[in-house]
């Protein structure tokens, strides 16, 4: 059984202290809208792998610095230091394996957001690597991370909410147990798991502690 810390969008002040460490989790994923030096000091409290996907409020990690000068020795990494972008790719970590997709339905000019027909086209991307990744080893994804929930499942009425409906193909597909979501705010209400085709659709705004 993996203990999964699944953090999103809202800090929540009582992590900077002990409880942070009674939680006992084998891995943290962060679903995207957090700030970096947050999820830097989670990774860094807990010792154990930290997995993400950016949200739209988040930089445009593709075009991180790759300025270089004579005192350092490599080329600076993009987004939180110690923690690994599973942003349309797979991770494996803590012995399960995660497929990412970042980013929320385009409602204004920013990064990280994506148009259904675009994010249609990185599912498929990421489908196929999962497809050759298991036909190499045999195994399958074990959890779906995302910053929007699906189209129907969990997401919002306002366009700025609204979900993708491509990842309902690509949770039929993969099979995921969990697809872990943020985005949608629930505002102190804690939202039940649903259900997509057998796979377990989390909110985890702020944090949800997890079993696998």
């Amino acid at each position: 059984m993996t203990r999964i810390l699944a953090v999103a969008d809202e800090v929540d002040e009582g992590l900077y202290g002990d409880r942070l460490k009674q939680l006992r989790p084998d891995l943290i994923l962060s679903a995207g809208d957090l700030p970096f030096d947050y999820l830097e000091y989670l990774v860094s409290r807990l010792d154990v792998p930290l997995v993400y996907v950016p949200g739209n409020h988040d930089a445009d990690l593709s075009k991180g610095d790759t300025t270089w000068s004579p005192l350092q020795t490599e080329v600076p990494v993009p987004g939180p230091q110690g923690c690994d972008t599973a942003d349309g790719k797979i991770i494996d970590a803590a012995g399960l394996r995660i497929a990412g997709l970042g980013g929320s339905v385009r409602y204004k000019e920013g990064p990280n957001q994506y148009g259904q027909d675009t994010m249609g086209r990185r599912a498929l991307a990421l489908e196929a690597r999962c497809r050759i990744r298991c036909a190499v080893d045999g195994r399958g994804v074990d959890i779906l991370l995302t910053h929007a929930p699906p189209f129907g499942v969990g997401d919002g009425s306002d366009r700025a909410h609204r979900g993708f409906k491509p990842f309902h193909r690509l949770a039929r597909t993969l099979q995921p147990q969990l697809l872990v979501h943020g985005h949608v705010h629930p505002y102190g209400v804690r939202q039940p798991a649903l259900n997509l085709g057998g796979t377990t659709v989390v909110n985890v705004i702020p944090y949800r502690l997890l079993e696998l």
